[in-house]
């Protein structure tokens, strides 16, 4: 029995029924809000720019962990479905849909991209079964975990796919490239292909130190270093199986949608533009195939803001306040005139850590931004987050919320008691983890912004 089916799940029919055609600003609070307009062009155009610059996409889908994101992350057509979780729950909550794909005769894959453990090959090889060859992928890093890729194998008779994580500098999982530890690695590994219990698809980073980017320059110097450590990992490959084709798969959101910056129209290449596309030459001379990586794009948040890997401002803007598709809706509680830092106000949110999360944002200092939505007069921010001014959670408990005004004393917009606001956060995977669904809006829906056209359950457990 997979795991999935002990963890009790809402269903889609009941919840459509209840609150489909319903406003936001009826349903119990705090509540998970996604655009659907937003996340479909964040969505298609991740799509697009790997089609047009020709490399392979694998969506990762940890963030929202529902089958309705998914699609919109895989796209339509008869295309590969490949896939990334961070958990077991997510591969077997998302099989039935990849079993669909796989009937339609679209090739499917997802990549469990945890370090596989013993205690995960029952539950793995059950979906290594259901899913069949080419099917499912695993994440290495180290020589006893093959033990588990060997167990799997035998329970199943089909042979799963191997990525090589890679150390490229994050320190969070993956061996260090030109080390004894990751030659080493390679030589098992390809012992592993010719005995036929596995198969070596490709080398995997994940550059989750990028989040520290500060431009499109900085992102785009990430993304060149992530392509360069498997490139350098391909030649420790080839110079033990040279005729080996392997996938190089590099991605986090500030350096897969930084890729766009390759893109943008009437934009002067910069020197970290060249030396990207250097890069990628060298990786193309070399028969490796490109793919790349993300999974919080979809629904974007403060953090993503905060890295600028994309233009923020004028023409070419993709990485602004409305591009974020994600908020939380929540009521004010209270008001405290005067209580805040120089005599300025503040106010008490029914949201707290449990429902924002406590991921701090380098941009500023607080725990998610106010939306101008249901407050008259305040307009959509047109700055970057850096230098906003307005109403901020500044202070969180578990279900308190503190609103604090970052701008002039006597210049706060109105707030009042039992207004409903959406929170902007700092962090979509943490923030949506304590919701059972998500209610979908259409902002293209003039005059009916509000009014919920679905409802999506979200996944739960590991």
């Amino acid at each position: 029995m997979a795991t999935s089916e002990l963890y009790p799940f809402y269903s889609k029919e009941d919840l459509t029924k209840k609150f489909v055609s319903k406003s936001i600003k009826d349903v119990t609070l705090p509540a998970a809000v996604i655009d659907r307009q937003k996340v479909k062009r964040n969505c298609d155009r991740m799509l697009d720019a790997c089609e047009e610059l020709k490399f392979r996409w694998r969506a990762h889908i940890k963030t929202h962990k529902t089958t309705e994101l998914t699609k919109l992350q895989v796209g339509d057509g008869n295309g590969p479905a490949n896939l990334i979780v961070s958990t077991i729950i997510e591969a077997e909550n998302v099989a039935p849909l990849l079993l669909e794909y796989k009937a339609a005769g679209r090739a499917v894959n997802v990549l469990y991209s945890f370090p596989v453990t013993p205690g995960a090959v029952e539950r793995l090889s059950q979906l290594n079964k259901s899913l069949g060859q080419n099917g499912l992928s695993l994440m290495v890093d180290h020589p006893t975990q093959l033990e588990s890729v060997i167990a799997i194998h035998k329970a199943t008779s089909i042979a799963p796919s191997i990525f090589l994580k890679i150390d490229m500098g994050g320190r969070r999982a993956g061996v260090v490239p030109e080390t004894e530890a990751c030659s080493q690695l390679i030589t098992s590994i390809l012992s592993l292909e010719k005995a036929g219990q596995a198969i070596f698809l490709g080398l995997y980073s994940h550059a989750g130190h990028s989040y520290s980017s500060n431009s499109q320059d900085s992102a785009l110097d990430y993304l060149r270093l992530e392509f360069e450590s498997l490139l350098t990992t391909l030649s420790t490959v080839h110079a033990q199986s040279p005729s080996k084709q392997l996938i190089l798969s590099v991605g986090a959101t500030p350096t897969t949608t930084s890729i766009r910056n390759l893109l943008l129209p009437n934009t002067p290449e910069t020197p970290a533009i060249t030396a990207l596309k250097k890069t990628i030459s060298q990786i193309q001379s070399q028969n490796a195939l490109i793919e790349i990586h993300a999974g919080v794009y979809p629904l974007l948040d403060c953090q993503q803001l905060a890295t600028n890997a994309l233009p923020t401002t004028g023409p070419n803007a993709q990485l602004t306040f409305n591009d974020i598709a994600f908020t939380i809706i929540a009521e004010v509680a209270s008001l405290y005139p005067s209580r805040g830092t120089d005599g300025t106000a503040e106010a008490l949110l029914g949201a707290g850590s449990l429902a924002l999360g406590r991921e701090p944002c380098k941009a500023y200092s607080g725990w998610g931004i106010l939306t101008p939505w249901n407050r008259v007069g305040v307009s959509m921010p047109s700055v970057p987050l850096e230098e906003y001014k307005g109403w901020k959670v500044g202070r969180i408990s578990q279900e308190h919320g503190i609103l604090t005004w970052d701008g002039e004393k006597g210049e706060e917009e109105p707030l009042e008691v039992g207004m409903k606001v959406r929170v902007w956060p700092n962090h979509a995977c943490i923030a949506g983890r304590g919701f059972d669904w998500y209610f979908v809006v259409d902002g293209g829906r003039e005059g009916r912004e509000d009014e919920i056209v679905d409802v999506w359950p979200r996944w739960r457990g590991w």
